[in-house]
């Protein structure tokens, strides 16, 4: 078996090597492939690494941000729309990351998203959590991957959406449009989200939506999956809306976990910003 790295680069623990296959890096005798399969004597593996400009140049940058918890370990900021969460290509500056790392944020084995524990697309709003060190860090994405933090959403739909509906599709980079994400895809992840309709307006339902994983785009591919696309999304829903919203009306409304080096509960509710409110009060009236 040949591994092929880039020069001077190596992959340095598991999860950096299981980011890598995420981000569609890592490639077995010419194909990309999902991390359950098992290399057989003679494959070749080429890996592409991450590239690290961003990490040269990144700096702190005022920002007026909502930090709605904070202690020595870790901090959950109310994310504004619009606003990426780390540096990325053509975003390599004022991003949330940017805005917090005079706050100490830390933690991680990529150096462009310190503290970053999970992230909310830039035009999703809410809730994140972001650790200020190593050990929060890894014990916050233990608690993500059991499950230990419940991450609820709020999304306005388009249709009549059921009570209660749960999607176990897996999802990964759709085969034919490199920029969307579906089920449709070569190198499918696991993906489960749970959905409950809060409320039912003529033509459209605002739901709650609970994260089982954390895909790239989730919750708006399993809507679309479902039939029920996001009110104002342009990638996956592309109906159009008289409501002069600007992107999607996806809002991180909910957290609630136990603290993983202090064991306190930490639960907090952000009220959906003024342009999703706005929506719901056009179409209650």
């Amino acid at each position: 078996m040949d591994v092929v790295v880039g020069a001077d680069e190596r992959v340095g623990s598991r999860a950096e090597a299981q980011r890598l296959i995420d981000a569609e890096r890592v490639r077995v005798n010419g194909a990309l492939v999902a991390k359950r399969f098992s290399v057989r004597a003679g494959d070749t593996i080429d890996v592409t690494p991450v590239e690290r400009h961003a990490t040269l140049g990144l700096e702190p940058q005022a920002m007026a941000l909502d930090v709605r918890y904070e202690d020595e370990h870790l901090l959950v900021v109310d994310k504004p729309a619009g606003v990426v969460t780390h540096p990325s290509r053509g975003h390599d500056s004022g991003t949330l990351v940017n805005g917090l790392l005079a706050l100490g944020i830390a933690g991680g084995d990529e150096a462009f998203r310190p503290g970053i524990v999970h992230r909310l697309d830039r035009d999703t709003s809410g809730l994140l959590i972001v650790a200020k060190n190593d050990h929060a860090h890894r014990a916050l994405q233990e608690m993500l991957r059991v499950r230990e933090i419940d991450r609820r959403y709020k999304a306005l739909v388009h249709g009549d959406f059921p009570p209660a509906l749960t999607v176990d599709q897996a999802i990964g980079r759709d085969r034919k449009n490199r920029l969307r994400v579906s089920t449709n895809t070569d190198v499918p992840r696991d993906a489960r989200t749970r959905f409950r309709t809060l409320e039912r307006f003529e033509r459209f339902s605002l739901l709650e939506a609970r994260l089982d994983t954390g895909r790239t785009h989730q919750i708006r591919v399993h809507l679309e999956f479902a039939g029920f696309p996001v009110v104002g999304d342009q990638t996956y829903g592309r109906r159009p809306n008289s409501f002069g919203l600007l992107r999607q009306f996806l809002h991180s409304w909910s957290l609630r976990f136990d603290h993983p080096l202090t064991g306190a509960e930490i639960d907090l509710q952000s009220a959906l910003p003024d342009d999703l409110q706005g929506v719901l009060d056009a179409i209650s009236a």
